[in-house]
């Protein structure tokens, strides 16, 4: 069996609001293993964006453990994290003054210590991370000249730069169109089968993560999380308990929701 990187036990995640804590989700077992595609599925306010903030370290959890390869999260330092895992946010970076190779350049810091000054070995890997992604032709481009499309593979090799072992997306394909959809999401399968990372990401695009996706994590509306292959929970009909609406409805001819 592939390797265990993030795993959590008995996991509560929410958000402050003044002194009070707001639980969200809570009992959360979940394992993110090598090798394989997990794509995190739920309605708008589900708590999607707080379980990933959590997962990340970006905020504490309520309760529960956080373990990456075996190890408590409390026990690691911040560089040590930045060196396991690549964070791709739905944030757009103010980067249209750097090129391709700049930007992805960022994501050895990591491994530069202070000063930042790259070695041939960095240079390397900026460049093979820029090549993973299809952008080496465009590896001299400054980024405002750029698709959304293509920014979002510069950040992404941004974070294969990192060589960590663990990728995290929030939303990766937001704001791309159908074709460019598809394209990254082929790109991130093709990351953890072919190279071995373990890549999570949070979507609204069911299709493409049913299709794609190694292991699902539905958070339901009533905010139960259910974790399996697209086929098992489609069989389950865990896909109908994603939204509270009893005119919205799971057509698994098309992998996405209609109104009835």
């Amino acid at each position: 069996m592939a390797k265990s990187l993030i795993s959590t036990q008995g996991l509560a995640v929410g958000y402050k609001r003044g002194n009070e804590a707001v639980q969200l989700l809570a009992g959360l077992n979940l394992d993110l293993r090598e090798g394989t595609l997990v794509a995190l599925l739920g309605m708008n306010g589900a708590g999607k964006s707080t379980l990933l903030r959590a997962i990340t370290g970006d905020t504490r959890p309520l309760a529960g453990k956080l373990c990456y390869a075996g190890r408590d999260v409390t026990e690691m330092s911040l560089s040590e994290r930045a060196r396991f895992m690549g964070l791709v946010s739905t944030d757009r970076i103010a980067a249209g003054g750097l090129t391709v190779t700049e930007l992805v350049e960022m994501g050895r810091q990591p491994h530069t210590g202070f000063l930042g000054r790259l070695s041939k070995h960095d240079h390397e890997v900026v460049a093979h991370a820029i090549e993973s992604v299809g952008m080496a032709h465009k590896a001299n481009s400054y980024t405002s000249s750029l698709s959304d499309g293509e920014r979002q593979k510069c950040m992404i090799a941004r974070a294969l730069a990192q060589e960590t072992p663990v990728i995290v997306l929030d939303e990766p394909t937001a704001f791309l169109d159908v074709a460019s959809r598809i394209e990254t999401m082929e790109l991130l399968s093709n990351l953890a089968h072919k190279q071995g990372k373990a890549v999570l990401l949070s979507s609204h695009d069911m299709s493409q993560s049913l299709l794609k996706a190694d292991e699902l994590w539905l958070i339901t509306h009533d905010r139960e999380v259910l974790t399996g292959s697209a086929r098992e929970l489609v069989a389950q009909g865990a896909m109908e308990r994603l939204f509270p609406s009893p005119n919205i409805r799971f057509n698994p001819t098309i992998l996405d929701y209609e109104h009835v």
